[in-house]
């Protein structure tokens, strides 16, 4: 048995040893540097580019700008594709755009020999624009002209939906409610990985080949072809170890021009590498949000309806577009339920900002910071309970979603309450520091969230498996979804260990995808491969596990092999028959019947599950400095059977660290009247580190969920939904003061706590 045990990381050895290869690591010797100019206007037309004095730069082989490029539009997101063009991803970029719509727009790219070389070249690029107002904010936008000649007022979509039949003024007919209604605003933020966006190109064999550093490899293949106009069999993709995504990865970024300045130069091997500075402005961001809600609240506690508008910022092209709001929106109906009517409406808007995409958490975040500042306001106000005005109207066990029919299969939420806040003692705590002088104070929070697994029915799930059976007797392992430092390999491992009866050090998995090799797997997001990919290791393990134990009974010329335990095939009553090793052997090398052992198998998900948790936190603020420091803090998961309590803790507190910067110092800033970012570097964007860094407690409330292939759900983004609310929670209860914007630097803490006379 493996499942449920603290498995070391398969890659733990060859990571802190510094064996694993990055895509980096591989780069052929000789290879070109390719370096790419990016805009220094918002909004514009690029009229005219000079190369001619970078083109006399020794060793710079070629420059390329946005006017040699061909005229063909792709999408960039890391969506399946669809046999529906309906639904296919916004195309709505080139490798290099005339049409500016971000401060730092790509309009060309210098190929040279060495790194050195192409960056002095890119400065002596003279560039004539015409150039436009910058539309940096939703409201400028939405009342500018069109970014992208489609799309109106630059809303790229918005939608509602109604839950209960009635609007939420009809529901508030012959209800005797209290009404309470806020603003929120949470922030435009990076997600500093610590690999760099990186790839490089070359053609072989009459393909382009690309080696990436991606968390969608046959996503990347089909874009590339896309936008090259070729079959996307000519387009090979490999991923190596890859140093983190959170999401900024499961875009196609700059694949695409790289294979094909590669292709131009006639398949020649060309790298290129984003500085950390380019990777703040030119690779995605998280999209900032507004965020208005509007409940009907009974005497008792219990939610009559909501109304509740949210408008998202895009920023400059699609990316993911659209899908992102609507997955913070149906949040809504996710977390709590209305008894009478939820009216909810989403908004995406195209700004001249950098581009919003998929981050760890998709929307989740933006919209539990909300609805869980909401509810502990309403709280407040009412003198209610904030714990038993959750549990009053949150989601319980057997909830299935009115619109897509996700179901709560389990769900231990309220247990998950409970062991968050007799951690904290929170009901006494919070009404100890409910009223306090002085200004040092203390306060405890809470904030509760649901998370769906992967993306059915919204979107298509598939995923692969390959196993081989080796002549010792261990099997090697493919599979498609990709490891991006989470530990997917690691319970993968386990996973065909547990279903095959071969012990864990006899299962082989190759981290490294190839799309000419590698199953196909739609990839790394959704918190879905555990759950997903999960599904395809198991059913391939079982049919390897047959085509074993089928050659064994013809080895031993009987019917008597039914299991496999410990590398040993066993008979119905447990007793060895005959070793896994002998039985491969005989596989490879047998002179009348050799048979390689083999199996492969897809498994299309048409099921989905939701998660569920909860962040208790202690804060300490100084009024006078406007400081937190976090004193305790706790997440517990309702995330089914755990597979590797130590790479899933790992998982948790790596989320938690991201939910405390959110919730305290991240915010990318921008220049209001150009839409150059202020801070975008690591000294001027605050990020925590080590130092930085309280210690971090979890807990895992564990229950077999039946549509997980081994009970498990998802667990990969939630512990970071619920961190940013519950320590604004907590810096509510220790000042009475409703902070609705995120996040809580000290300059915006010291200057409410003046504005109410507090210090």
């Amino acid at each position: 048995m493996t499942i449920g045990k603290n498995i070391p990381r398969v890659d733990a050895f060859d990571k802190v040893t510094g064996r694993a290869k990055y895509a980096d690591d591989l780069v052929p010797t000789g290879t070109l540097i390719a370096k790419v100019l990016h805009s220094t206007i918002a909004n514009g037309l690029v009229k005219k580019i000079d190369t001619s004095k970078a083109k006399q730069v020794p060793g710079v082989i070629e420059v390329f700008t946005c006017f040699d490029v061909p005229d063909i539009v792709f999408p960039t997101a890391g969506h399946p594709w669809s046999t529906n063009i309906a639904n296919h991803d916004i195309a709505d970029r080139k490798l290099l755009n005339t049409r500016v719509r971000y401060y730092g727009d790509d309009i060309a790219v210098v190929v040279a020999e060495n790194e050195l070389t192409a960056t002095e070249a890119l400065k002596l690029i003279e560039v004539e624009y015409e150039e436009y107002t910058p539309l940096l904010t939703i409201e400028d936008a939405m009342n500018g002209d069109a970014l992208h000649e489609e799309y109106p007022n630059n809303i790229l979509a918005s939608t509602k939906y109604n839950v209960g039949g009635v609007s939420f003024e009809e529901a508030l007919e012959n209800n005797d409610v209290k009404i309470f209604e806020d603003e929120f605003e949470v922030p435009t933020v990076q997600h500093c990985f610590m690999e760099n966006p990186n790839s490089y190109a070359y053609m072989e064999s009459g393909k382009i080949v690309v080696v990436t550093s991606t968390q969608i490899p046959h996503i990347v293949r089909r874009v590339i072809g896309q936008a090259l106009d070729i079959p996307w069999g000519q387009v090979r993709v490999i991923k190596p170890y890859i140093g983190g995504g959170f999401g900024a990865k499961q875009d196609v970024l700059y694949e695409p021009l790289n294979a094909w300045v590669s292709k131009m130069l006639g398949g020649k091997c060309v790298k290129l590498e984003l500085t950390r500075e380019e990777g703040f402005i030119n690779t995605r961001v998280r999209h900032a949000m507004k965020i208005h809600i509007k409940s009907a609240v009974s005497e008792n506690g219990r939610l009559i309806a909501r109304k509740v508008k949210m408008f998202s910022n895009q920023g400059g092209y699609a990316s993911h577009g659209h899908s992102v709001v609507a997955g913070a929106a149906h949040v809504v109906k996710q977390l709590y339920q209305d008894e009478v009517a939820t009216d909810v409406e989403f908004t995406t808007v195209f700004t001249n900002l950098p581009v919003a995409g998929a981050m760890r958490g998709y929307g989740v975040p933006q919209i539990t910071f909300a609805l869980e500042a909401h509810m502990e306001n309403v709280a407040k106000e009412m003198n209610f309970d904030n714990i038993e005005l959750r549990k009053i109207n949150m989601i319980k066990e057997g909830f299935v979603d009115p619109l897509n029919s996700i179901p709560s299969l389990t769900n231990e939420l309220d247990q998950c309450i409970e062991i968050g806040a007799k951690h904290l003692n929170f009901r006494e705590k919070h009404k100890k520091y409910s009223n306090q002088e002085g200004h040092i104070r203390k306060g405890v929070g809470c904030a509760i969230f649901s998370y769906k697994t992967g993306v059915y029915p919204i979107s298509l799930e598939t995923a692969s498996c390959r196993m081989i059976l080796n002549q010792d007797g261990s099997i090697q392992v493919q599979v498609g979804a990709t490891e991006i430092g989470q530990g997917a390999d690691t319970v993968f491992t386990q996973m065909a260990a547990e279903i095959t009866g071969i012990t864990y050090d006899k299962v082989y998995i190759m981290s490294a995808q190839d799309t000419d090799v590698t199953p196909y797997d739609s990839g790394a997001y959704a918190s879905r491969q555990t759950y997903v990919s999960g599904h395809a290791v198991k059913k391939c393990g079982l049919e390897l596990k047959q085509k074993i134990l089928d050659y064994a009974n013809y080895l031993k010329e009987s019917e008597i092999a039914v299991d496999i335990k410990e590398n040993h095939v066993l008979d119905k009553d447990g007793n060895k028959i005959i070793h896994v090793s002998e039985v491969a052997l005989e596989s490879f090398y047998h002179r009348e019947n050799s048979k390689h052992i083999a199996a492969e198998a897809t498994h299309h998900c048409d099921t989905n599950t939701i998660s569920h948790g909860t962040t208790f936190v202690e804060i300490e603020v100084d009024l006078k400095l406007g400081l937190v420091k976090i004193l305790d803090i706790i997440n517990v998961h309702d995330s089914g059977t755990i597979i590797n309590p130590k790479t899933a803790l790992g998982q948790v507190h790596g989320g938690m660290s991201m939910g405390i910067a959110y919730a305290l110092s991240e915010e990318l800033l921008f220049n209001p009247k150009t839409g150059e970012a202020y801070n975008g570097d690591l000294l001027g964007y605050k990020i925590p580190t080590s130092l930085d860094s309280p210690d971090i407690s979890c807990k895992f409330v564990e229950k077999y969920d039946p549509s997980g292939p081994f009970g498990n759900k998802a667990l990969g983004e939630p512990p970071t939904v619920p961190v940013a609310p519950a320590i604004r929670n907590a810096l509510f209860n220790a000042t009475g003061i409703k902070y609705n914007q995120i996040p809580l630097t000290p300059e915006r803490i010291f200057n409410k706590v003046k504005d109410k006379g507090l210090i």
